[in-house]
């Protein structure tokens, strides 16, 4: 028996925007992040993202589209609590045909952007979450992607830490040009965005 998650669903953003889209837990919000990222295969219809028809592509085509269009940024920071702050930043890289001084290059400006650059030597658990999180968003920023994904990027952080997150997010909206979509029960948080979109059982407003 099939269960819709999601019912009539059409959105565009423009390249280059901020969204958050709030909604209570379970109408799917995480759902419509991993069907723009490719994680999920929709049951009908067509998700495209800057031009390409991601639900056409094959697992190993979506595996390299997403390498390169897609930075990740979730509310737990998955670091490798064995690898110092600039090896997590790197591992995305790995994937690339980028040689090893050349990834360490990137990992490094990526740090520098969130303002870390001061920490690439330090392992997880000598960060603070805060600070956690910027290496998390310095990874996802790392391949240099079209679109940032993020779920609940602030949900694990305290206020002020949640605070310079968001500051973080804006910056990189507005002076990378990153089009960001972001799935937030703050509305603090989602204040940041330039467009805010309500899902409610499986319907968006």
């Amino acid at each position: 028996m099939e269960i819709p998650v999601l019912t009539n669903i059409s959105f565009e953003i423009p390249e280059g925007e901020f969204l958050a889209l709030m909604g209570p837990s379970g109408s799917g919000k995480t759902t419509i992040l991993n069907l723009v990222a490719g994680i999920d295969r929709p049951t009908s219809g067509r998700v495209i993202v800057g031009g390409t028809d991601v639900t056409t592509l094959s697992e190993s085509a979506l595996a390299v589209w997403r390498a390169s269009n897609i930075g990740f940024v979730f509310q737990f920071y998955n670091l490798m609590p064995v690898l110092t702050a600039i090896e997590n930043v790197t591992l995305p890289l790995l994937l690339t045909k980028m040689n090893k001084k050349e990834r360490a290059e990137r990992a490094a400006f990526a740090l520098e952007v969130v303002g870390l650059g001061d920490r690439i030597h330090h392992y997880p658990r000598q960060l603070s979450g805060g600070q956690e999180q910027r290496v998390a968003i310095a990874r996802a920023i790392v391949s240099d992607p079209t679109l940032l994904v993020a779920d609940e990027p602030t949900g694990d952080l305290d206020k002020k830490s949640a605070e310079d997150i968001m500051d973080l997010l804006e910056r990189l909206n507005k002076e990378f040009r990153k089009t960001i979509i972001m799935v937030t029960h703050d509305p603090r948080a989602a204040e940041k965005a330039h467009i805010i979109r309500n899902l409610d059982k499986g319907e968006l407003s």
